[in-house]
């Protein structure tokens, strides 16, 4: 490392550090807002499908928005890990306003749907129960848009259901590499428990503002931290870390970027590039660890990997570029998806 380089990353660790401070100081008071989000407020109408899985009967939530003069076409969101539905809000509006019916589901074990004690996480069960809300709502084809881990569940949705999907956007999805294979070691679910037990609004916030939003707070982001948090806070706390924790073993176990060369529905990819995430990164050793969550390398590896893909990247924006800067994240989007039927 350069002595110019060691000097920024000084800088850049004693901002963080600084902002650490503040955020501990300035911290409001976190809201229980129930282990299914009983009482955080959804931009729309969140409706419930019934669910018969694994032996078990579970709600899943979702919002379904119609347009105001429809062009035909349907847009699913997926959330990430760390978010929810309601995450979407601002690109809800514009797609709505675009003319697109937009369906926005919390998977099972997230947000405002169940969490189950027991249940087998997998891309492909979340994908399943994906498609059957489709086929609930009589939906027969749609674009479907994943950020963060829902990337990784838009990709195994556009594997098991291609002749059904327009049209695919991974928005800075994590898994674009194998961590078991680049040396991550594996984290249990009960240690993974563990953690997400004593996670708090301090430190969802300190990591978001280093990865998600490149640094740069803005006091709106907070309303996102309030939500996860806020299912940690009551009754029900530890089903919300425990499910947490299952997804996290899913995250590690079920990697999808072996079989990107597979996909056959135009991709594309939207990339802030300052993102860094890398789920486990902090367990690996020094050397592998800085060698993960490279965004700037694995956008445009993952473009090439997938046929015909195309990639947009905003060199100064994070892992949420959809929250941090939403006009210009809403003009790619619309630019990257079916306008008309037929």
């Amino acid at each position: 490392m350069t002595r110019s380089q060691h000097l920024r990353l000084s800088a850049l660790c004693a901002g963080v550090a600084l902002a650490g401070t503040a955020i501990a100081a300035d911290a409001p008071k976190v809201p229980d807002y129930g282990p299914n989000l009983e009482r955080f407020e959804y931009p729309h109408e969140v409706k419930r499908l019934a669910l018969d899985t694994q032996g078990q009967k579970l709600s899943m939530a979702y919002m379904d928005v119609a347009a105001a003069k429809p062009n035909g076409k349907t847009v699913v969101l997926m959330h990430g890990k760390n978010f929810c539905g309601a995450t979407w809000d601002a690109s809800i509006a514009a797609l709505s306003q675009a003319g697109y019916r937009v369906v926005v589901p919390d998977q099972i074990g997230f947000c405002k749907s169940d969490k189950p004690q027991a249940y087998q996480f997998s891309f492909h069960q979340l994908a399943a129960n994906t498609h059957a809300l489709l086929d609930h709502l009589k939906i027969d084809r749609a674009s479907i848009v994943g950020h963060s881990m829902g990337g990784m569940l838009a990709a195994r949705y556009a594997l098991m259901y291609g002749p059904q999907t327009d049209a695919l956007v991974l928005v800075n999805p994590i898994g674009l590499e194998d961590w078991k294979q680049k040396g991550v070691p594996y984290r249990s679910i009960d240690d993974w428990y563990q953690r997400e037990l004593k996670a708090n609004f301090e430190g969802m916030k300190k990591y978001q503002l280093g990865t998600y939003y490149a640094g740069q707070w803005r006091d709106d982001y907070d309303k996102w931290v309030l939500m996860a948090a806020g299912m940690l806070q009551g009754e029900g706390r530890e089903r919300v870390a425990w499910n947490q924790a299952l997804t996290y073993d899913m995250l590690y176990t079920q990697p999808v970027v072996h079989e990107f060369g597979q996909i056959a529905v135009p991709t594309t990819l939207l990339i802030g590039e300052k993102d860094n995430t890398a789920p486990g990164k902090d367990a690996a050793a020094p050397e592998v660890a800085k060698q993960l969550g490279n965004y700037p390398e694995l956008g445009p590896k993952a473009a090439k990997a997938i046929p015909n893909a195309k990639l947009v990247t905003w060199p100064e924006l994070g892992h949420s570029p959809q929250v941090q800067d939403p006009k210009r994240f809403n003009e790619a989007l619309l630019k990257a998806l079916p306008a008309a039927k037929g």
